[in-house]
């Protein structure tokens, strides 16, 4: 192992494979200090210019600790060897399938969120090693994280958004928070029930303009993957994300990243640059990750000038809140537009707000989906958690698409609705 894999984020599969569950008992501590012995030893190795692979960490761990049982020593080499080119003792949690949220509170114990619950883990960091993960992610991009850049944001190579708090910020100590994008196939129904679902697929092939509302975790992101799924394979999508998390299945994609300024002095590239840009790229879709400020401006004005189809998210508690935060967000641009005008821009650009939430076992369902409609209400309600209620009052904006069909109430027939 080279000294440049000694500090890279990316590690081998044998990693991956590592248990979660720290040694207990009394022997922990011992464990403990052998691996991080070993791991200062394999270091000075590596810049020596000595080859370090597993083999040869394996075998300084039974010279270390002959007594520890062939399956401790092996468990302990991979330890030793997720710390060098990995997220050390982090691996295995990230590793693990159910896991979705990493979450590390400063120094010690380290928490995680699988199916939906939190959980503390027998993993633990120290300080030290702590900084030296943290290092590890935002390095290798330009990135800094310190006292004078307490807050970053950043991506591993695997797609999982990452975010770090410096102190003093960090009362406790540096703060990392991981959160894991897996690619997973699912289908519309496994979050609204089936006329609900087929409601959504018609939305997506009539071009509708679709605004995805939730909390944070709901699973807006997901949605959208699941959503984007049923947009025709002969159309150009180009997507725009603070942080690449969607992962489209379709053949013609192109992807744009936000960029932040940088500590050699590299300009930021901000999502509102991205929209404003994806409007030259001869896109049929345009799908903006999530809007959270004044890229909502662009991206309603992308939705007035013919770029039908367009879907995106925001963080909402409810349809009528995820009107309100555009209309915020668009005033935040400061075009020096009167609300009334703002308004009127919504009615005109969105056609849909599909709600989403998350219960109390983790699950992520569709609990609203409301039309954008003129008027004072400006919203009617066509679906709740349990059924669809009524159809969609408007055209699709797709010529070839059919109209809403009435034959999706009989899907729900004999199911108590």
């Amino acid at each position: 192992m080279s000294a440049g894999a000694a500090g890279g984020v990316a590690s081998g599969a044998r990693a991956r494979r590592l248990s979660p569950e720290a040694p207990e008992g009394a022997g922990s501590e011992f464990i403990a200090a052998v691996e991080s012995d070993l791991h200062g030893r394999v270091v000075e190795a590596c810049l020596a210019g000595e080859p370090v692979g597993l083999e040869q960490i394996g075998e300084m761990v039974r010279q270390r600790a002959p007594l520890l049982s062939p399956e401790s020593q092996s468990d302990l080499a991979q330890r030793v060897e997720a710390r060098l080119g990995g997220l050390g003792p982090l691996e295995a949690l990230i590793g693990l399938e159910a896991v979705s949220d990493v979450m590390v509170n400063g120094p010690g114990a380290v928490w995680v969120e699988e199916g939906g619950t939190l959980r503390r883990t027998a993993v633990t960091v120290g300080e030290s090693t702590l900084g030296q993960l943290i290092e590890r992610v935002v390095a290798p991009l330009g990135l800094r994280a310190d006292r004078t850049s307490p807050l970053t944001d950043a991506r591993l190579p695997d797609g999982s958004r990452v975010n770090v708090v410096m102190p003093p910020v960090a009362v406790d100590g540096p703060y990392l928070i991981i959160r894991r994008f897996r690619a997973c196939l699912l289908r519309l129904e496994d979050f609204a029930p089936p006329a609900v679902a087929e409601l959504l697929r018609w939305m997506v092939s009539a071009r509708a303009n679709i605004v995805v509302s939730g909390g944070t975790g709901a699973g807006k992101t997901t949605l959208l993957n699941t959503m984007a799924a049923h947009i025709p394979t002969d159309q150009r999508i180009v997507t725009v994300e603070d942080a690449a998390e969607l992962d489209l299945q379709a053949a013609h994609v192109v992807r744009l990243e936000a960029r932040p300024r940088s500590i050699e002095g590299l300009a930021a590239v901000t999502v509102r640059d991205l929209v404003r840009n994806a409007l030259r790229m001869r896109p049929d879709r345009i799908l903006v990750g999530e809007v959270r400020g004044a890229e909502a401006f662009d991206m309603l004005q992308a939705m007035n000038t013919g770029h039908d189809g367009c879907l995106s998210t925001c963080h909402a508690n409810s349809p009528p809140d995820a009107l309100g935060r555009l209309e915020a967000m668009v005033l935040m641009a400061g075009a020096g537009l009167p609300l009334q005008a703002v308004r009127d821009q919504i009615n005109a650009a969105v056609d849909f707000i599909v709600h989403l939430a998350r219960g109390p076992v983790g699950r992520r369902r569709v609990v609203g989906v409301a039309e954008v409609r003129d008027g004072p209400d400006r919203l009617a309600t066509l679906a709740d958690s349990s059924a669809l209620r009524a159809l969609p009052e408007a055209e699709p904006r797709a010529f070839d698409a059919p109209p809403a069909d009435p034959a999706w109430f009989d899907l729900q027939v004999g199911q108590g609705s």
